[in-house]
């Protein structure tokens, strides 16, 4: 390959914004890699998986609280979009019920997300005065799960 088809495959890249290319021709291999510099690149991979997110999530919108929360209370919002589970495993008691104190380090949820289980702190010191999500159920980033009136 002479320089001038390398700089063809220069181009092509760029052109196409590809970050890496790989000619394999006879027995000659060639591959160009281009240094990531952090910016604003979207690689096609991780867009094909935001569809299947998006139509459990269209599925729970109805369910959702309503927007604000009521006077005196505080909503501990979802952090993370994935399912909503209120105790470890299904034969465990729930982290908290209607009714409990919690404090900054009380664990009140856990948010499953990508086959990470996360547990979820209130953050704040109060009593649970409602349970917004069903158990199983997606939530979405920003999604009240609890209402707490503050102590």
């Amino acid at each position: 390959m002479d320089m001038d088809e390398l700089h063809k495959l220069i181009e092509l890249m760029n052109d196409n914004e590809l970050l890496e290319l790989e000619l394999v021709e006879d027995s000659k291999k060639i591959r160009l890699k281009k240094k990531y510099d952090g910016g604003p690149k979207v690689i096609a991979a991780p867009m094909a998986a935001a569809p299947m997110a998006q139509a459990p999530l269209a599925a729970a919108a109805p369910q959702e609280a309503p927007a604000g929360a009521p006077a005196g209370t505080v909503e501990i919002k979802s952090p993370m979009v994935g399912t909503f589970y209120r105790s470890a495993n299904p034969e465990s008691a729930p982290y908290v019920d209607e009714g409990d104190e919690v404090n900054a380090d009380t664990v009140v949820c856990i948010v499953e997300a990508m086959k990470v289980f996360n547990e979820i702190k209130a953050e704040m010191e109060g009593t649970v005065v409602s349970i917004l999500i069903e158990n199983g159920q997606t939530v979405e980033y920003g999604q009240p799960m609890f209402l707490v009136k503050p102590n």
